[in-house]
């Protein structure tokens, strides 16, 4: 008797089922995401037993230690948690070019001289074992328990593990990863939760740690389903721009760890450098005499960072002006333009102004604020800012200066690099002042700046 053929719709972003197929998918709104799958094979339903377990006080539940695997890169193990916890499955995410592979190829370099008697596996389905050959060259990584293998399927793959039996694995990536039970395209949702699924099993079985490397889409979200990121212990980003050497590792979700740190990479010709001491890397070859620019201090991870905002003003006589930003929202700029066309009264209507982060920094929290109007003044009047200035405050749209996060911490980097002057909120002048030799000037209002820097 032959079994009648059975299909559904998944969606590919977030799993959502359907019985026929969609245009639109009703849970993530997402466009022609349904793929076609057959239900129909191998469907068994069986009656689970009832379950022993027990619950029991907090109190009673006793603490297990988690072994930590480190590697020496002090801002690869910050971000893990002081290491890659054993048995772990982690996820790392990053633009095309940003370094990702040669990011792990070097963790592996590293984990096969620190552990010499142990086995590392490197697959690739995107590179041939030739191209990582000569990478890891490139990177004098030279190690004989370092094992490389290109292959797509996962059943493949699996037997070589077993075969292996690495005390370390990466996947590159897992969108071109195939398991031939599934009968669907590879990086569907299908193939990459059934080969997540597998890996995940078999790397908490035989306590293996294994990094998952994911193409990220032109949004900058990992590729595929959210229930990737759910199954894996640890989601890192690498981010930065790909002409730009300055990369920051940076972690999203971790299981084993603190979410509240980053690790800074610099590219060079010889692959990724850490970067042990970043407070003023972002600030070289400044000119002093400059006008349009201005220094902030922003918080990545545990860490204070400067970073120089720059802008320029330019008269546009052919009609409205242009905004161009590199490092910062478009919305946000036009946003604090509006504000000072407002409270200075500056006709910017018809001006082009471009806003650059220097270093290929991100700016995506709103303590810079101070920091670009400054520039952006500036630029106007044509008038250099002292480089030994710091500008701290998030802006109201009615132009009140705010308060921001974490002072103290930054206060104690800026008093390490003898900086002079914090423009600030009012609030915190006050509250800060009396603790350190720094001269603080509390702004209630972006219109006080004009009388220390603009008159």
């Amino acid at each position: 008797m032959n079994m009648k053929k059975r299909s559904e719709f998944l969606c590919d972003i977030c799993g959502f089922r359907s019985a026929k197929w969609l245009g639109n998918c009703p849970e993530c709104k997402e466009w022609n995401t349904f793929q076609e799958h057959d239900v129909s094979k191998g469907e068994k339903r069986s009656i689970s037993s009832v379950s022993e377990a027990k619950a029991k006080p907090m109190n009673e539940v006793k603490q297990e230690r988690i072994f930590r695997i480190k590697t020496e890169i002090a801002e690869f193990d910050r971000v893990m948690g002081e290491g890659l916890a054993l048995g772990s499955l982690n996820l790392i995410g990053g633009e095309p070019g940003i370094g990702k592979s040669t990011l792990l190829l070097e963790v592996c370099g590293q984990l096969a001289k620190l552990y010499p008697q142990e086995k590392i596996l490197y697959v690739s389905g995107e590179e041939s074992d030739y191209q990582i050959a000569q990478r890891a060259k490139r990177l004098d990584i030279n190690e004989d328990n370092l094992y490389l293998l290109n292959e797509t399927s996962w059943q493949t793959i699996k037997e070589q593990i077993k075969k292996v039996n690495p005390f370390f694995l990466v996947l590159d990536s897992i969108q071109t990863t195939v398991s031939e039970e599934i009968q669907s395209p590879s990086g569907t949702l299908s193939q990459i939760r059934e080969v997540t699924y597998e890996l995940m099993n078999y790397t908490k079985a035989n306590e293996m740690t294994a990094m998952i490397i994911g193409h990220v889409t032109k949004d900058g979200q990992i590729a595929g389903p959210k229930i990737l990121e759910h199954m894996v212990d640890a989601v890192v980003y690498f981010e930065g721009d790909q002409f730009n050497q300055y990369r920051l590792l940076r972690a999203i979700k971790n299981r084993f760890g603190n979410t509240n740190e980053v690790g800074l990479f610099e590219m060079k010709n010889e692959g990724l450098s850490e970067v042990k001491n970043p407070s003023e890397y972002f600030l070289e070859g400044g000119l002093d005499n400059a006008f349009g620019r201005s220094i902030t201090c922003v918080l990545e991870g545990s860490r204070s960072l400067f970073v120089e905002t720059q802008a320029l003003v330019v008269e546009n006589k052919y009609g409205n002006g242009r905004r161009t930003t590199q490092g910062l929202d478009s919305n946000k700029l036009a946003m604090l333009v509006a504000i000072l066309e407002k409270y200075y009264e500056l006709p910017l209507g018809f001006s082009d102004i471009y806003v650059n982060v220097v270093g290929g920094i991100k700016l995506g929290t709103r303590e810079s604020d101070l920091s670009i109007l400054a520039s952006l003044l500036s630029s106007f009047y044509k008038t250099p800012v002292s480089s030994k200035y710091i500008f701290l405050g998030e802006v109201g749209l009615t132009g009140e200066v705010r308060n921001v996060s974490f002072f103290e911490k930054r206060l104690k980097e800026i008093e390490k690099l003898n900086y002079e002057k914090v423009f600030t909120s009012k609030r915190i002048a006050s509250e800060y002042q009396k603790k350190t030799s720094i001269n603080l000037i509390g702004l209630k209002h972006i219109s006080e700046m004009r009388e220390y820097l603009f008159l």
